[in-house]
């Protein structure tokens, strides 16, 4: 089983002119304690579920190439990239770009958006829920093309390239790990197939609902000639000091008896190092084996 911490804040503690540098205490103490990925949220506002909409929010991708700087062996990923924030040949250079200066660690993750307030309140286009995924499929299509060979135009629906290029290639080979988050089972769930490394299975999710999707997913691969086994699970879970050990390694077995292969720790405050470091100690070890 793999573990990842998720970032989801930066309301830290002593404010913003010591921001970076608890970010990079955290990201280091993390990769220090046994976390093999760092991810961060693709927000603009805070999630109004999560906080006040007057929270701090730092944009994802410059985040993580300053997290990239100082640590050594932690993948990076967004969970999830909003497909609407950055065109398609712009968000793969912008990987490309992370994954070669963070020496091979990047991830990309990305799903369909669904934060209209945000989008709306700093005038970014929000389509209907149809031309979203159109597009979430149409930016896969274009990553894997710009992280091939074929430098061919691109011609669909939503977006046009004339020429697909991308020098420097991603260090990571064959490409960086694309992971799409979101259970919708007609169209989401037969992208992870066709197109993915990994799915995401979000947060606070039922075990029969993880179980029924997984169910769904390996139709999917099926009908597609895909190995099911070749894509890796995951699911985010929220943790907190008030859990013993025990509590969240169970949750956890029960996660890895159903399939799934990666949990992402969302910790209640991320600052909490002592709680960071008590999950490396006491907790991953065990649920390493599993």
């Amino acid at each position: 089983m793999q573990t990842g911490l998720m970032i989801h804040n930066y309301s830290n503690p002593t404010g913003l002119t010591n921001l970076g540098p608890q970010l990079g205490q955290l990201a280091q103490v993390a990769e220090r304690s046994g976390f093999e990925s760092i991810w961060l949220l693709d927000h603009l506002f805070q999630m109004e579920m999560a906080g006040s909409l007057d929270d701090p929010m730092l944009e994802a991708y410059t985040t993580l190439g300053y997290l990239a700087a100082l640590t050594q062996s932690a993948q990076l990923g967004v969970m999830v990239t909003g497909v609407i924030y950055r065109y398609p040949a712009m968000l793969v250079k912008v990987l490309t770009t992370l994954d070669v200066l963070s020496g091979g660690r990047a991830w990309l993750g990305i799903g369909a958006s669904w934060y209209e307030r945000e989008a709306r309140g700093l005038g970014i286009p929000f389509p209907s829920l149809k031309d979203r995924f159109e597009q979430l499929e149409e930016t896969l299509q274009i990553t894997l093309q710009m992280w091939g060979s074929d430098i061919a135009a691109y011609n669909g629906t939503h977006f046009q390239l004339a020429e697909a290029r991308n020098r420097p290639q991603p260090l990571s080979q064959p490409h960086p790990p694309i992971l799409i988050g979101g259970t919708g089972e007609k169209k989401t769930l037969r992208m992870v197939a066709q197109y993915a490394n990994a799915s995401n299975f979000g947060g606070e999710v039922a075990l029969d609902v993880i179980a029924h999707k997984l169910t769904v997913l390996q139709a999917h691969c099926e009908r597609l000639d895909r190995d099911y086994d070749s894509i890796l699970k995951t699911v985010n879970r929220s943790v907190g000091p008030e859990q013993s050990n025990d509590e969240i390694g169970s949750v956890v077995q029960q996660l890895a008896q159903l399939g799934i292969g990666k949990v992402i720790f969302v910790p209640s405050n991320p600052y909490d190092i002592a709680f960071i470091e008590r999950l490396g100690q006491e907790v991953l070890p065990a649920i390493e084996s599993l």
